[in-house]
């Protein structure tokens, strides 16, 4: 990517709440950043890759993006990395560590975290983190705090020796606000100094760092109660008082304008007294957080006889119209009326893979096969579990595929011995967490057929580069790994590896059906790039012959969004039985022409599209 040139000291500028970050990451003279695509963080790297003046890096998963991170700071330069919520579990071995040796430079580990569920499996709380780990967490709630709470993030950082987390989620990190921007202060790392007592933590060291942890509890928690970032809002209507944080304090002040708020930007450690401050306020204290009842159960330890979760959601974001009903409820009134403009009817579109993925003909062809288990993983192949398809039986985390493959295997029971395990997983994926599973699949002797959809992408992030498709963050030639011999020095033997175009169904079909009975592990890798990506390249489209088509619906299988159905109309067999048809047609203006659907397509109704001739007018003399 080329570098973008930075703005004037002092300028506005529109920016979402990930942009805003990379911006003040970038402003606060930080020299390393990395990090692995998740939605709702990855732009914060991407936006960051574009300046000048700092190392940016795709981390091959969210560990060793914070243990990068982690080196730099100890070389006392400043440092970042950012990664959605189930990131931080990945790279939680190296945190856990890193809050007992502390850092030099400072580091800020921003954590996104997806309530809601708009794009995760599950919808965790990333402030659990800070009370885990000891670290202090700031919670921004729009894009001008979230840029302030980055550089006073890297100076309490610096100030304490500590990482800080700065807690963003989907609402501040996607939504755009009016964002005063600064210029870059350099910042010159003082160097690796060598503290052995520090940095290397066998247990002798590590326990003489621990009462040094507890006694920067205390020094925070003083930072918190003074901080700023911490502050009462006085409001006149006392009768209720509410303690928020990041996008539930917005949601609180547009449902009650009038009512005393205290505004948590400096989270954790809690400010308690300036809770009990604004508890002597009020007549009744409501805790409005998202997700998990953290602060609520830290005050009512304290003896506050606060309201939370009892008439709150314990999931999901908790908007006006989800606060209003239940303090209405609280205080005895009426509950307001809902809106009363009927939603607008809409045609339902459940998620789907994009005209021509290379991933529909593996789904495809295993929607085909008999008698299999199949375990999923996470990428745009999730979707596979979905209609027409129906080809995943489980998906749990990144990299999983492979370990509950084995023990599917492993653990099946009567009903499943004559059961074939298989194991999808991507090519980003399988570097990220994958390759331990299938080192262990080999190693203790699995049964069980992977198929390694190699789409020469992150796909479900946007298409972002990994170390399968030789280029970098800025798209620059990178090494690039060969999947096949990686596989075999892991251990697979070379028979049992297949390198096989997804586009060519009987191939794929045919190896699939061989491979499933091998009575040890295989690797089958596909190997047809992204549609979203540079490196595929559009063919000749397809349309289908109306008068030759059957209705049969098999190119419906394929679950191509290009094929729609025309019509339907329905067959009596000499059977006397009745079936249904579906008459189809293919939307030529998207196809790509990949022949997915040709090859299941009965009556060969499907050819290459032939564009009409261009109708000329030509303008008669004299005519009007």
């Amino acid at each position: 990517m080329a570098a973008v040139m930075p703005a004037p000291a002092a300028s506005r500028h529109l920016m979402s709440g990930n942009e805003a970050v990379a911006r003040a990451v970038w402003e606060a003279g930080v020299k390393v950043a990395a990090a692995y695509p998740g939605t709702p963080s990855t732009e914060m790297l991407e936006v960051l890759s574009t300046y000048p003046d700092i190392y940016t890096e795709w981390s091959v998963n969210e560990k060793v993006s914070l243990e990068v991170a982690i080196g730099a700071a100890y070389a006392g330069s400043r440092a970042f990395c950012c990664m959605k919520h189930v990131g931080v579990n990945v790279a939680s071995d190296a945190l856990m560590t890193l809050t007992l040796t502390g850092v030099v430079g400072g580091l800020v580990i921003a954590v996104a975290d997806d309530v809601g569920l708009s794009s995760s499996q599950n919808e965790q709380d990333s402030r659990y983190w800070g009370r885990f780990a000891h670290v202090p967490v700031f919670e921004p709630a729009d894009s001008q705090e979230a840029h302030a709470m980055t550089g006073l993030a890297y100076e309490l950082s610096e100030r304490f020796q500590v990482p800080v987390i700065l807690r963003m989620t989907t609402r501040v990190n996607h939504v755009k606000s009016l964002v005063t921007v600064g210029e870059r202060v350099p910042h010159v790392g003082a160097g690796f100094k060598k503290e052995p007592g520090r940095f290397v933590m066998v247990p002798g060291n590590a326990g003489k760092r621990i009462p040094l942890m507890f006694q920067r509890d205390v020094e925070l928690r003083a930072a918190a109660e003074s901080s700023p970032l911490n502050v009462i809002e006085d409001g006149s209507d006392k009768r209720i008082g509410f303690i928020a944080s990041g996008p539930a304090y917005m949601h609180v002040k547009e449902a009650f304008p009038e009512a005393p708020v205290l505004k948590l930007g400096f989270s954790h450690p809690l400010p308690i007294e300036k809770c009990r401050e604004l508890a002597a306020r009020v007549e009744r204290l409501v805790v409005v957080e998202e997700v998990e009842p953290l602060v609520e159960t830290e005050l009512k330890a304290q003896g506050l006889p606060v309201l939370g979760k009892e008439i709150l959601p314990l999931q999901g974001e908790l908007s006006p119209n989800v606060l209003k009903p239940a303090i209405a409820r609280l205080l005895g009134e009426p509950e307001p009326a809902p809106a009363t403009i009927a939603p607008m009817p809409v045609f339902p579109r459940p998620p789907t893979m994009c005209v021509a993925c290379p991933h529909l003909g593996a789904y495809y062809t295993l929607s085909q096969v008999r008698n299999i288990h199949i375990a999923g993983d996470i990428g745009c192949y999730t979707l596979g579990a979905g209609h027409p398809w129906n080809a995943l039986d489980t998906c749990i985390s990144m990299g999983a595929a492979m370990g509950v493959a084995h023990g599917l295997d492993k653990g099946r029971g009567e009903a499943d011995k004559d059961k074939r395990i298989v194991a999808v997983i991507g090519d980003s994926t399988f570097l990220h967490m994958g390759m331990q599973g299938l080192l262990d699949m080999v190693y203790n002797r699995g049964n069980v057929t992977v198929l390694l959809l190699d789409n020469r992408a992150v796909g479900m992030t946007g298409g972002q580069d990994n170390p399968g498709n030789g280029r970098d963050i800025h798209g620059q030639e990178a090494p690039r790994i060969d999947f096949a011999r990686l596989v075999a020095a892991l251990g697979v033997k070379e028979e049992r590896i297949h390198v096989v175009d997804p586009y060519e169904l009987p191939v794929l079909f045919k190896t699939i059906r061989e491979e499933i009975k091998a009575p040890e592990v295989s690797v089958i890798i596909t190997n047809r790039p992204c549609v979203l990506i540079k490196d595929f390249h559009k063919r000749k489209p397809y349309a289908v012959i109306d008068d030759q088509c059957t209705g049969c619906g098999n190119c419906l299988d394929v679950g191509c969004p290009a094929i729609h159905v025309s019509r339907r109309g329905k067959e009596v067999k000499a059977s006397g039985r009745e079936v249904d048809l579906a008459f189809v047609r293919i939307e030529t203006s998207v196809c790509t022409g990949c022949g997915l659907c040709v090859q299941p397509c009965a009556p060969k109704a499907i050819v290459h599209h032939v564009p009409q001739a261009p109708i000329h007018i030509v303008k008669q003399e004299g005519s009007v």
